[in-house]
């Protein structure tokens, strides 16, 4: 007799903040084989950049991910700035550095936060998001937002940083330093974290280089991999950095990289801040892109950040393409859920710290018969939608909506 059954978790469901569906098959209460299904979310940015300006995509780019929003735009400036054949002032790329790790902070206590939530540890998340608003309120000092900074630009940084934004900066290190200890403690001594955590979403050494995950993922796994180590871009070959590893293999092995990186980007701001050169912000870099070809990549907070620019020798791109590390990393979450429980689930997903609007992807559809591929625009693509569901019953016509009443 035929014990399993399959359930689906999403598009639409309460743990999930963002539409992904996960097609889970169980047996008993275990996890026999899942399907990762995710691209719900396309806002054709790659498209949009590619009828732009340049400097005009430069507010697209940064668009990508809320919490992953400078290092996609220093991807995309490393790229065209190649192009152009120009190099930034080293105290551009030091202000880079900087604000890339006040960004890797303010991921991955954001992350904290979540997973405390995900098993039911809701003071881990008050705690962490408390620390979390210190590291907003000085990415809003440096760049004037708490998500979205605006500093990098094409040639270099757009604000620099004053002595007295300096010190303010230092201050703020030095309270998430000691929050970061009780982090590290917490993770490497609290017994029913360890319990919780441990074991569940095993992704061994060898499966982490076959399913090319990157981050904090893969270096969970052993696997020592930073494009910040590297290929050293920025201002990072003047940096005193480690790469942070652990052998568990497991959610337990991704929340020690995590609260240990924290640390470890204390320390590359602290050093950016006490050995800041002089130099200008931006230099200039033409209207008009040279012809060519670039493959630009950063470390996100996530992992590997990919972006590939082509020129055509005019004011917009040719062809832009960003490959963001969860697009990367789900590879590895269907085999990473096997054999482990239901209730697992949820934490097993956030322990790869996923970003849904990351994988931004449209719709291709392969005529076989013709051997054809037909992409489609948004109009098509809203077309194709609303007949695929027609034909199967479903109208939104036929949908009313109520009015909408305002109480006063």
């Amino acid at each position: 007799m035929n014990q399993r059954i399959t359930i689906p978790i999403g598009p639409q469901h309460p743990s999930l903040k963002e539409p992904g569906c996960f097609t889970i098959t169980l047996e008993g209460e275990k996890v026999v084989s899942a399907v990762v299904g995710v691209g719900y979310n396309h806002r054709g940015l790659e498209k949009a950049c590619e009828a732009r300006t340049y400097i005009q995509d430069m507010y697209l780019i940064e668009r990508v991910c809320g919490i992953c929003s400078h290092t996609h735009s220093t991807a995309f400036c490393q790229a065209v700035e190649a192009l152009a054949g120009v190099e930034i002032s080293r105290r551009a790329a030091y202000i880079r550095v900087i604000m890339a790790e006040l960004e890797r902070l303010h991921s991955h206590l954001l992350w904290l936060g979540v997973a405390g939530h995900e098993i039911g540890f809701d003071t881990l998340l008050m705690y962490s998001w408390r620390d979390r608003e210190k590291v907003l309120d000085a990415l809003a000092l440096l760049g004037g937002n708490r998500v979205n900074y605006g500093i990098n630009t094409i040639g270099g940084v757009r604000r620099d940083i004053s002595p007295s934004e300096c010190e303010q900066l230092r201050s703020m290190l030095d309270f998430i330093e000691e929050e970061d200890k009780y982090f590290i403690d917490l993770a490497l001594h609290e017994s029913t974290l360890a319990a919780r955590l441990g074991g569940i979403g095993r992704l061994s050494y060898e499966d982490a280089l076959r399913l090319g995950a990157v981050g904090p993922v893969a270096r969970a796994s052993g696997v020592p991999t930073d494009i910040r180590v590297i290929e050293k871009y920025a201002a990072y070959d003047e940096f005193p950095m480690e790469v942070i590893t652990d052998e568990h293999s497991d959610v337990f092995g991704r929340a020690v990289v995590r609260v240990k990186e924290i640390m470890e980007s204390i320390k590359l701001i602290r050093f950016a801040l006490d050995n800041l050169p002089d130099g200008e912000l931006k230099v200039n870099v033409p209207r008009r892109i040279p012809e060519g070809e670039v493959l630009s990549r950063t470390e996100a907070p996530r992992g590997e950040d990919i972006h590939y620019v082509r020129s055509n020798g005019t004011d917009k791109p040719d062809r832009v393409r960003v490959r963001a590390a969860s697009e990367a990393n789900w590879h590895s979450v269907a085999h990473m859920l096997e054999g482990d429980y239901l209730a697992d689930v949820p934490i097993i997903i956030a322990a790869i710290d996923p970003c849904y609007s990351c994988t931004d992807r449209a719709i291709v559809l392969d005529h076989r018969d013709t051997g054809c591929q037909q992409v489609l625009d948004w109009e098509a693509l809203r077309r194709y939608s609303v007949d695929f569901y027609r034909e199967r019953g479903f109208d939104a016509k036929s949908i009313k909506i109520p009015e909408r009443k305002i109480i006063r």
